[in-house]
């Protein structure tokens, strides 16, 4: 893989992408930093060239806090100048009950809502790009996703992703319209989408894979610390396992945009610097061969 593949992404094959984008959530859930220092941290990655920026109506701290991080990143765009140079994706379908996670509201007139309300607390009149947070266990997938298909007619969304999806479930969306981006989990601890052919899919159909929890994520981060093979990988490129890991993704295909999770301004520069480290394909099949811990898809419980 060279320096120029690397140089930018697309999403719906026309919108131009830095191929690292910005995981907000860290910013608005438990432990989240102060305002100030928020808005810094996103001003630092729009200086840095980042122009994607991923987030949802229930980054919060609980289902009582819905909206936090939109507006958050509402304000750091209009303060900052940027408000018509980067594409905030953003989610509706999720649930923060008691501040854990779910998926419980992916009925039409639940979504419809969501998304309007979305497009208030990041202060647009239509969402460049709006995803599906995952299907609802008791709701037809096919309603969900035809309430988006009403909302992109109606000028709300321009364009469709689904995240926390089957290989399944993909074809059945690329059925019914066109699907801009695919999110799911994945990392060197979770590889099933390469396994099961659902990021192959992703490749052939024009569609854009954004991973999430990237580095690891919610405490598994951990582990590539203390794994023989990335201490020794980390020493070989001079460089922290998190960016093994950002530029093992970008190695594998150029639709592959993934958004690691950042509170600090300082990850924006480690981070970033992924796209210049170029991994040998020995490294990369070592990193392959790595056990899954969990699953590329959070389902209802």
């Amino acid at each position: 893989m060279n320096k120029q593949l690397l140089s930018s992404r697309h999403i719906a094959n026309k919108l131009d992408i830095f191929p690292i984008g910005l995981g907000a959530m860290p910013l608005s859930i438990l432990n989240r930093p102060l305002e100030k220092e928020a808005l810094h941290v996103i001003e630092t990655f729009l200086n840095a060239g980042g122009n994607f920026i991923d987030t949802a109506n229930v980054y919060g701290l609980d289902d009582s806090d819905r909206g936090h991080n939109e507006r958050l990143i509402q304000k750091a765009l209009n303060q900052f100048g940027y408000s018509d140079k980067v594409l905030v994706a953003t989610k509706g379908g999720a649930t923060r009950p008691q501040g854990g996670w779910g998926l419980g509201e992916g009925h039409p007139t639940q979504l419809r809502q969501l998304c309007e309300k979305s497009l208030l607390d990041l202060g647009i009149d239509a969402h460049s790009l709006y995803y599906l947070h995952g299907p609802d266990p008791r709701v037809p997938f096919a309603d969900s996703l035809g309430e988006l298909i009403n909302l992109k007619k109606a000028g709300k969304i321009k364009n469709i992703g689904i995240a926390n999806v089957e290989l399944d479930q993909v074809k059945q969306a690329l059925e019914l319209t066109e699907i801009a981006a695919v999110q799911n989990r994945c990392n060197p601890f979770c590889k099933g989408d390469f396994e099961n052919g659902l990021i192959a899919f992703c490749k052939q159909n024009n569609i854009a894979y954004v991973p999430y929890c990237p580095l690891g994520g919610w405490g598994d981060h951990a582990k590539l610390s203390e794994n023989i093979l990335f201490t020794d990988l980390t020493k070989k490129y001079q460089v922290s396992s998190y960016v093994i890991c950002l530029a093992w993704l970008l190695s594998k295909d150029t639709h592959i945009i993934p958004i690691p999770g950042m509170d600090k301004k300082e990850q924006i520069k480690t981070n970033f610097s992924a796209v210049s480290v170029f991994l040998n394909p020995d490294d990369i099949k070592k990193i392959d061969a790595f056990s899954n811990l969990y699953s590329p898809i959070h389902k209802e419980q």
